[in-house]
């Protein structure tokens, strides 16, 4: 029990912060966190180690949210694949055009750079997490972020702003 408690502290946050930039609601996000660790105490006998256990707990908390939206008629199931990193870039962009353009080409950025430069720059999570998220290595969060901001500025440049 103790291990299990350790576990709970330790990924918690993480993956609320995952489920939270899926949902975009708090109460949502809060909810299919407690229904995940439900599931994965529940079926905890079908972990196989073969990848982490936040890697683990990240597939049953996105089934869940499919789940959710499936079942929920004031959710639209095209805001899963919407990356919500727009309030991060408003708030340091000083031109609203600007915020409004790069959250553009953030969003056409292909998988899996636009969920990478999401969990690191919004949710804040170590490149060792985001690893651990997607089932690679640090170094691979490392430079899939480091493509993902080269191409938002790349993209910004062309359209003729100065970034």
């Amino acid at each position: 029990m103790n291990d299990l408690n350790e576990i709970y502290k330790s990924l918690a946050r993480p993956l609320y912060k995952y489920v939270l930039r899926l949902s975009h609601n708090e109460s949502t996000a809060e909810e299919i966190v407690q229904q995940t660790f439900y599931k994965a105490v529940k079926h905890a006998d079908k972990f196989n180690g073969g990848c982490a256990v936040l890697t683990w707990l990240c597939e049953i908390a996105k089934n869940e949210y499919l789940n959710h939206c499936k079942k929920s008629e004031n959710l639209n199931i095209d805001d899963f694949a919407e990356l919500s990193a727009g309030s991060y870039i408003e708030k340091s962009a000083e031109d609203k055009e600007t915020a409004a353009a790069a959250l553009e080409e953030l969003k056409k950025l292909p998988e899996p750079y636009g969920q990478v430069f999401a969990l690191r720059v919004e949710d804040e999570l170590s490149f060792r997490e985001i690893g651990e998220v997607f089932g690679k290595t640090e170094n691979w969060a490392r430079v899939t972020f480091y493509r993902a901001r080269q191409k938002i500025i790349e993209r910004m440049e062309e359209r003729g702003y100065g970034m």
